[in-house]
């Protein structure tokens, strides 16, 4: 399983990244995580997305998990045929639902499990491996589930991580202050968890047994 997680788009490392993915550049953007904004603010920051691993060297498609809402094998499908998936900050419990909804949480671990793809994530892209989202809720709205889906949001991560993921801590964006919320409550709490400041990233090889930071 290799996972490139990180707190804002590619970090400090970006050549991590493509020293994961090797030679074949192909990437699947999903952009889920933006579910509940308008769709021109949305379809703005996934273009974004394409252009910047575009300028890697990738080949890029986005994929739209709500074009597979109750169609887990068509999905499937459509994600083989790509080596890296990328998936971009926004509001994790938008992000998770979708995944749910679209059956990408199943699909995406099956591929991870087998090697067959590599899972880039970013913010809320990062957040959703984690065992569970509560205490995101004081940096997201869960409620944007609703405006973005009409259901309520889904608190079980994905689980492929053992801590939870803290993103843009300490970092120069408004975020950063709901997050030392978080953390405060995490550690309260005694949930496993790590911070990342933007521009730091985690690399898991688990064929190698392999973590950095």
């Amino acid at each position: 399983m290799r996972l490139f997680l990180s707190s804002w788009k590619l970090g400090d490392a970006p050549d991590l990244l493509d020293d994961l993915v090797g030679d074949v550049r192909t990437a699947a953007v999903v952009g889920n995580a933006l579910d509940a904004l308008p769709d021109p603010q949305r379809r703005q920051a996934t273009g974004r997305e394409v252009a910047m691993l575009r300028d890697r060297g990738y080949q890029v498609a986005e994929v739209d998990l709500r074009d597979h809402f109750g169609d887990a094998g068509a999905l499937a499908e459509r994600l083989s045929g790509f080596r890296l998936v990328w998936v971009h900050g926004g509001n994790p419990f938008v992000l998770r639902l979708a995944m749910a909804l679209s059956g990408a949480d199943e699909v995406l671990t099956g591929l991870l499990r087998r090697d067959a793809v590599v899972y880039a994530g970013w913010s809320a892209g990062a957040c959703v491996l984690s065992p569970g989202l509560h205490g995101l809720e004081l940096v997201d709205d869960p409620a944007d589930t609703v405006a973005a889906y009409g259901l309520p949001a889904l608190w079980e991560g994905l689980g492929l991580l053992d801590y939870a993921f803290v993103p843009h801590y300490r970092s120069p964006i408004p975020e950063s202050e709901p997050i030392e919320r978080v953390v405060k409550r995490y550690t309260r709490d005694a949930v496993p968890y790590r911070t990342f400041r933007d521009g730091e990233v985690a690399i898991v090889d688990r064929p190698s047994s392999a973590a950095s930071r």
